[in-house]
């Protein structure tokens, strides 16, 4: 499957393409971060990337979108920022049909580095290593989106069905954080069964 991993920001918005096969191994397809400047008036700086978007989508069509999901901060400023672009990122998906899903910081992380309060360096090199790059990709908006891409295909339904045919958690070729999630969600599904 294709995903298109967005990192919302005003400044910069990251976003990262990744194609997933059923038995999880990443490739990176593409890796930008669309930019406005802090002196641009916003509704241009809206505009611009609602542009700088639809251009991504319709080059690479992906399958699905994911999101970051926004977060309280401390930093009205910026959330307010983060949460616009967010708006925008939701209706580009809406006007090209895709399905989209919001994923929080701390769901990527445990995905990709199996700690949910990873640090940004930490999710990176995963990142680089999952896909293979000789370097983490720069700056943190890209490595971010492509981590919110990976998060999605990971637990996505397509992803999971071949997870559940039987695949063991310490599967050859799976990256630690794989098996730690794979091992999360086959506890979760237990604890699921013995409340019921």
């Amino acid at each position: 499957m294709r995903v298109l991993g967005i990192d919302p920001g005003l400044t910069r918005c990251g976003v990262g393409v990744v194609d997933v096969t059923a038995n999880r191994v990443a490739t990176l397809v593409a890796v930008t971060v669309v930019r406005t400047p802090p002196t641009m008036e916003l509704d241009q700086r809206l505009l611009g990337i609602a542009l700088g978007l639809d251009e991504l989508i319709d080059e690479h069509r992906p399958e699905s979108i994911a999101i970051e999901r926004v977060f309280a901060q401390h930093n009205v400023s910026t959330v307010m920022g983060t949460a616009q672009v967010s708006g925008i990122a939701l209706l580009a998906a809406a006007r090209h049909g895709i399905p989209v899903s919001l994923h929080t910081p701390t769901e990527v992380k445990a995905s990709i580095t199996g700690y949910g309060q990873a640090e940004k360096k930490q999710v990176g090199t995963m990142v680089a290593k999952i896909l293979g790059l000789s370097e983490i990709p720069k700056p943190a908006d890209a490595a971010d989106a492509l981590a919110l891409a990976i998060c999605h295909a990971w637990r996505s339904p397509a992803t999971s069905s071949a997870r559940a045919s039987g695949d063991s958690a310490s599967e050859p070729g799976m990256t630690r954080a794989q098996q730690a999630w794979r091992a999360a969600e086959k506890a979760a599904g237990t604890a699921r069964r013995l409340t019921r």
